[in-house]
């Protein structure tokens, strides 16, 4: 049976850690200009409906580094355009290629692509999740702080697709979740109730609350994202005032352990979610974070494609 990474949900404990591990060492081995051949031979389809910045460019530099070759796809570029069903192009390029990555605008679409494609389908960006953003977080999380069991994870802002891939990964990986979310805002109902039995067996917590300065009291972590993201420009006026009182300040960041990291999968919106001087501040990893997208993607090709 072929694996695909749709959701954070899709690898158990034991394979993040693997990943994680594997991330790791090729960052390391890149560090010292080592590349490896693990895709030697492969081709990886990237089917793009969104623009992309690290998520394309971690990903094709990822699959060149690793001896694959990378084919780039906008969705104006298939015949997806024209009417041609998912069903028959996951088909066809099965034919084609070793591995798929998606970013789309349904996640319906991503389901339907894995489910007639005979090669793993990478979940690079769908409106419910972001498992890829979630790996390179928990590798950029263990850097900085040895570990993540029993780690205070707060997430300030909207309960999106960042938000419900990283309240997975937190409860599978054995970290606390704190999440302050706007009235009407929260995560999805189903993702919350997997987290907290994800919780339940490891023995950690998720919280939901309406109150940022709740959420990041003795927090190791604060991360944020976007109040209006890709596809939601319409909503920008009315976000904008729901999520007044949300933004991650110094104020904020002063309510949290000293040591506390602020991380951010970018792009930001400067001076809305964030201020400058936490965003550039000591506290800010978003650069490391951003980064580990190439590594921890890397590690997930390899898994999927060369295990």
């Amino acid at each position: 049976m072929v694996k695909h990474l749709l959701s954070v949900q899709d690898f158990s404990k034991e394979e993040i850690s693997d990943i994680l591990a594997k991330a790791t060492h090729f960052k390391k081995q890149r560090s010292k200009g080592i590349l490896s051949n693990e895709l030697k031979g492969k081709t990886i389809a990237l089917i793009f409906e969104k623009p992309s910045t690290r998520t394309r460019v971690s990903f094709e530099t990822g699959i060149h580094e690793l001896g694959g070759n990378p084919l780039f796809l906008s969705a104006q570029e298939l015949q997806l355009s024209r009417g041609e069903t998912i069903v028959d192009t996951a088909k066809t390029l099965s034919r084609y290629v070793h591995g798929l990555v998606a970013r789309v605008t349904s996640h319906d679409y991503l389901t339907e692509l894995s489910k007639h494609s005979t090669v793993p389908v990478i979940n690079a960006l769908s409106p419910l999740e972001h498992p890829c953003q979630t790996l390179a977080d928990l590798l950029t999380i263990r850097e900085k702080k040895g570990k993540l069991k029993g780690l205070e994870v707060a997430w300030i802002g909207d309960g999106n697709n960042v938000c419900n891939s990283l309240m997975l990964g937190c409860s599978l990986m054995d970290a606390n979740f704190y999440a302050a979310c706007p009235r009407g805002y929260a995560p999805p109902a189903d993702i919350l109730e997997q987290a907290r039995k994800n919780a339940k067996t490891s023995g950690g917590k998720i919280e939901i609350t309406n109150n940022p300065n709740e959420a990041v009291t003795s927090s190791d972590v604060i991360y944020t994202d976007v109040f209006a993201s890709m596809g939601q420009e319409k909503e920008r006026e009315k976000r904008m005032r729901d999520f007044k009182g949300f933004q991650v300040n110094s104020k904020l960041l002063a309510r949290a352990k000293k040591d506390v990291i602020f991380m951010h999968c970018l792009p930001a919106h400067r001076g809305e979610e964030v201020t400058n001087d936490v965003i550039d501040g000591p506290s800010s990893v978003v650069f490391d974070q951003a980064e580990n997208r190439l590594h921890a993607q890397k590690a997930v090709l390899v898994h999927l494609l060369s295990p």
